[in-house]
Parts: C-alpha cells; structure tokens; sequence
C-alpha cells in the first residue's frame, strides 16, 4: 500500500523521515514516498485530504479532525522557545499593535500564538518563511510595507546574523500564559478513512523512524543537514535537538493538554469558530 507524506523541508523533518526516506526499517507492506513541502502549503492540501500522512501545523488541524487524526509520535513543541516576532530596531509587544507584520501563513501556529499574544487582531502581510527576515530587513515585500516579521524555523537561530531584534518569543509567552506547558506548533497527521490496522501500522512506522534517528544520531543529522538553510553544523545540530526530542517521541499528557488549551484559547478569541477537542490515534 502506497503511504503519501508530506513534510517540511527543514533539518527537523528530515531527521524524523530519514529512517523511511533512507529505507533503514523494514515497512512491510507499505511503500513510503515523500514529498517536501512548506508548512502553509501542507495545511492547504490537507484540506482536500490527499496526502495519507501529512505535518500540519496545530492551527490547521482545528479545520481538519473531520479528515485526520493526531499521531502520537511527530510534534513539534516549543519548550520554553518557538516562533518570534523579529525587527529591525526594539520594539514591545504593546508597540507591535497597529505594525505591519510578515507572517508564514494564516494557518499555521506562529500566527494563532502571536493572534492570542497580541490579544486581537492585526494587520499582516503573507510572506514565504524563509523570505521574511530578508524581508523584515528590506522593509518591505513585492511593494508592501513590512514592519516586523514573524519567523520560524531555522530563523529562529540566524535573525541575529542580520541585526534584528527580538520582540516576543512565542514560546517564552506560552510557557508564562500556561504554568510552563510547551507551545504546541506541529504534528503529524494520518487521514481516518484508512481504518484502524493501517493508522496503527502506519504510527508505528513513524515512532520507529523518529527513534531511529534518534538512537542513530549521526547519520540522521547528516541527512538533515542537506535542508539546513543558512545553518552550520553546530546550528543544525540545535536545530534539530530543539524539535526532535522526547516531545516528539510521545506528545504525553501536559503536550496533549496544551494542544487542546491552545485550541480552546483560539475558540476563545474568535479565530477557531468551534471549539474543536484534540483526537489522537488510539493506543
């Protein structure tokens, strides 16, 4: 059985993959193949279900629990860092209300955890992730004025390299708002019509590769390198332990917790229009 998935093209992704992508486990009856995607990009396609095993971003998947479920196995958690609102000279958080911001898209999680901060809402641009420090820098994107930019990914790790300046750390803010609970931003998510033996068979797949790459920390991060944008070895490397880790092993109880407080707080604010509660593939 053909198993269609979709991931980002970053180091964190592809550490998680490399064990399917680089066929060092035994998949039985299934045939994986991978297609590397941006995030926004991957939210909008799993609007039409097509893809059997997808990342998508916390936000999005609040739009989708009609056709997915939430893997066990696969977050993407921001403990105590996450995505950030970059620029160029200091600013508060309260100084960012009325600004111009870049973000990555409207369905991913940096931008319902920076609505919530922010507590309304705000005036943004669409910007492709990995052109929003350039053009937070420039000023400006494709004629429209930008102010501030809201990065994530490896920007987290090289704003600095182009003298930006740290507004607000989302998942600094989480952890104050939540009692230190992580910021939930991405999962992996297996599409409910495949039926309980392949979403089972499928998830354990997955747990394997993610600890594989783990166990196998060398060779998995030399892969991950090749999607390193503007990272050394050393940044890839922290990269890649920031959203690679026990989190992603297993969301646990306090990441389950803080999936479901993060969509209940979006319900809150008027950006999710139902209250959606988090399903997770049964173990």
């Amino acid at each position: 059985m053909l198993i269609r998935v979709g991931h980002s093209p970053d180091p964190d992704d592809a550490f998680m993959f490399y064990a399917l992508a680089k066929d060092k486990l035994p998949t039985g009856d299934y045939q994986f193949t991978h297609e590397l995607v941006d995030i926004e990009t991957l939210n909008q396609r799993a609007f039409s279900g097509e893809l059997e095993l997808t990342a998508v971003s916390i936000h999005a998947y609040a739009f989708l629990q009609d056709k997915y479920l939430l893997c066990n196995c696969g977050a993407s958690m921001g403990d105590g860092y996450g995505p950030m609102v970059v620029a160029r000279q200091p600013l508060t958080v309260s100084q960012l209300r009325g600004k111009r911001i870049a973000v990555p898209g409207k369905l991913t999680s940096a931008f319902l955890s920076l609505r919530l901060c922010l507590g309304e809402d705000f005036d943004y641009v669409l910007v492709p992730f990995d052109e929003i420090i350039n053009a937070t820098v420039a000023g400006e994107y494709n004629g429209e004025k930008i102010d501030a930019g809201l990065i994530i990914h490896e920007g987290q790790l090289t704003y600095g390299e182009q003298d930006l300046k740290l507004v607000v750390d989302l998942g600094v803010w989480w952890g104050e708002e939540t009692d230190g609970l992580p910021l939930p931003l991405g999962a992996n998510a297996i599409r409910k019509d495949l039926g309980p033996k392949v979403i089972a068979d499928v998830e354990s797949l997955l747990s394997q590769s993610i600890n594989f790459g783990l166990d196998h920390r060398k060779p998995a991060l030399d892969y991950a390198l090749q999607y390193g944008r503007d990272l050394d070895d050393a940044k890839a490397d922290k990269f890649v332990g920031m959203y690679v880790n026990d989190w992603t092993r297993d969301f646990g109880e306090r990441g389950r917790e803080s999936v479901r407080l993060f969509l209940e707080r979006g319900h809150a604010a008027g950006v999710l229009p139902e209250l959606v509660k988090p399903e997770f593939v049964q173990k």
